[in-house]
């Protein structure tokens, strides 16, 4: 498959933004783009700020009817093992990936989206089982603002101790006059932990608005295989 996969480096890092705005520039120029996460929790707590459900977002990105853009949805904003377990239904490795894989039937890019960061548990896997398993090179989400160095450094460690192929890191929302913390985050990341940093300014949930403000990012070199 060509694409990548979106982690990030926590729950509302912004890793349905950074995937949306990926895939929404990817259709702008012309691209058959497929999209897909794993599972949707939440879906009984409308977001606050007014944007829509992270399969509906992802799939107004791509151009793409909302059916097989997820593999399950949830009502409790919980991690996905206690959603499902709520549920009474067990979530499998193998069925998440063959999902994922027949999502790209017809399309030239998959840009795929995880749950969290890599570590948060479907059942007896977890995340970054998954990202293997699909063999995607990895996008990390991360905040801007403190704390984001050992958030970004820890995640960039758990994925390489996997064998992921981490192609950059992505601070999001990126102002348009960045502090000097903001600044020093960004070179700090990308001296200490070997990685390209990009930066994704602030965005909303209307697709011409996250296909310019993906074109921002250089995507074309995190997209494998």
């Amino acid at each position: 498959m060509r694409g990548c996969f979106v982690t990030g480096t926590d729950t509302g890092a912004g890793k349905t933004v950074v995937a949306a705005a990926i895939a929404a520039a990817l259709r702008a120029r012309g691209e058959r783009v497929a999209v897909w996460k794993p599972v949707v929790t939440g879906i009984d707590e409308p977001d606050p700020g007014g944007w829509p459900a992270d399969h509906e977002l992802l799939a107004a990105a791509a151009g793409v009817g909302v059916d097989g853009v997820t593999s399950a949805t949830f009502g409790p904003a919980v991690s996905p093992h206690l959603a499902a377990e709520l549920a009474g239904v067990a979530l499998s490795l193998e069925v998440l990936a063959g999902a994922a894989r027949a999502a790209t039937d017809g399309a030239d890019v998959l840009v795929a989206e995880g749950v969290g960061g890599l570590l948060v548990p479907f059942g007896d896997f977890d995340v970054r089982d998954l990202a293997v398993a699909l063999g995607l090179p990895l996008v990390i989400a991360a905040r801007p603002g403190l704390g984001t160095i050992n958030h970004s450094r820890l995640t960039l460690e758990v994925a390489r101790a996997a064998g992921l192929d981490v192609r950059a890191v992505v601070l999001t929302p990126w102002p348009a006059e960045p502090s000097v913390m903001e600044r020093s985050n960004r070179t700090t990341i990308a001296r200490l932990g070997g990685v390209e940093v990009a930066t994704l300014p602030a965005t909303t949930p209307d697709v011409a608005d996250l296909a310019r403000a993906g074109a921002t990012l250089p995507f074309d070199g995190w997209l494998g295989p």
